[in-house]
């Protein structure tokens, strides 16, 4: 007699509660981002050891305005501390957010981590008036609450992704993080000339302010408790989910948070100390992060016997593929410095396009293929790996490339 159970009805994509909660996780990122990243910009307006000699056939504008952009002596070395003060921050965060995303409601850590990065961000400016080691503590405070949102986040997905759509929604979330430095290379420019440096934080942090408050509304813990969610998604949610451990689930993007800032010191390494050359660094670094992750899926299929060593092999699949920072993801910079923000933004269309797709594929593959279908999946995974390492270990360049050289017109 055949099964008469009837698997949940699946509801549509974009017009759900949870596709809802992808799109603001991804405004929260973007805003994490562009208030980590705008300082770089902005210190070029903030001090006057950084201001590249002008060349004599280039037009040239008038001082800036003290009051609206008031300018620090401010050593190189100073300004490497402040611009790398963020990451420590967010480094001594990330075991005791993931340890307490299990804990305490998500709601408030998520809301209360952006609303506190973005305060200590509005305060930057006035910080800035009372001496260096004051920015600097603000941006490691900013630092730690920003590593508890990023971290802490993707614990929402425990209750609110169903299996068949956990890469999807999660990918659509941190898509935000690739976002935000291509939004602050769009605008900082302009808010600068037009306003002031300082405007730049504190449109940035009141933004940050404004989504955490909507934060607070419209974010539930539990697909039960939202009043506006609808039946049908509300039981094709709960039906579909198993429940996991916060803490496991935060590891791997844990260790690829920290692979992520060791691969880009290692890279630094190498080429301060002329170890190897620009364009080896970049074929390593891309090679260790596009075959390790290939390596250990494989690993996943054929040798993970246990739990523990199922955790240990999904970890490494996942976080050293963030090898890439020091390798293919910053190659961009290298060869056409001039026109970054557009090329890593169209770059980031592609790869996000690619993800979509794959999450798709994966969902049909999964419906289909009742036999062994991750085994399907996972090959798949291996083979776009190694053909992306092939081609660009050939083709790959480190140096700017003639189109992307800037040109001077010379008038008589």
């Amino acid at each position: 007699m055949m099964d008469n159970q009837v698997p949940p009805r699946k509801v549509p994509n974009f017009c759900s509660i949870r596709y809802g909660i992808a799109l603001l996780l991804l405004l929260c990122n973007v805003i994490v981002m562009s208030q980590r990243v705008c300082m770089s910009l902005t210190m070029i307006a903030m001090v006057n050891s950084t201001e590249p000699h002008r060349l004599s056939n280039t037009s040239t504008k008038e001082p800036q305005d003290n009051i609206k952009n008031p300018v620090y002596n401010w050593s190189t070395e100073i300004q490497g501390i402040m611009l790398s003060s963020i990451f420590y921050g967010i480094l001594i965060s990330q075991i005791p957010a993931g340890y307490l995303s299990g804990i305490y409601s998500l709601k408030k850590m998520v809301g209360s981590a952006l609303l506190l990065s973005s305060l200590f961000t509005l305060l930057i400016p006035l910080a800035a008036e009372f001496g260096e080691a004051l920015v600097i503590i603000c941006r490691v405070i900013q630092g730690l609450f920003q590593g508890i949102a990023l971290t802490t986040q993707q614990v929402v997905w425990i209750k609110w992704a169903p299996p068949l759509e956990q890469v999807r929604l999660t990918s659509l979330s941190l898509s935000g993080l690739l976002l935000g430095p291509c939004v602050v290379l769009l605008i900082t420019g302009f808010i600068c000339d037009s306003l002031g440096w300082p405007m730049v934080f504190y449109i940035f942090g009141a933004c940050g302010c404004a989504l955490s408050l909507l934060w607070f509304v419209l974010f539930y813990e539990d697909p039960k408790d939202h009043p506006c969610i609808s039946k049908s998604e509300k039981e094709y949610i709960t039906s579909a989910l198993a429940q996991q451990n916060g803490l496991l689930s935060s590891l791997p993007h844990l260790f690829a948070w920290i692979f992520a800032i060791l691969a880009g010191h290692m890279a630094d390494v190498f080429l301060s100390r002329n170890i190897l050359s620009l364009l080896t660094i970049r074929k390593l670094f891309t090679l260790l992060g596009l075959l390790l992750p290939a390596l250990f899926s494989l690993c996943l299929l054929y040798l993970s016997s246990s739990f523990h060593g199922t955790m240990i092999f999904l970890i490494l699949a996942n976080a050293t593929g963030s090898f890439c920072m020091g390798g293919i993801l910053i190659n961009v910079l290298d060869i056409a410095p001039r026109y970054y923000g557009f090329l890593k933004g169209f770059t980031n269309v592609i790869g996000l396009t690619g993800g979509l797709v794959a999450s798709t594929v994966t969902g049909v593959i999964l419906s289909q293929d009742q036999d062994s279908p991750w085994l399907k999946i996972f090959f798949m995974m291996v083979a776009n790996n190694v053909i992306s390492l092939i081609f660009y270990l050939i083709f790959a360049k480190a140096e700017i490339q003639d189109w992307a050289k800037e040109t001077q017109n010379t008038y008589l």
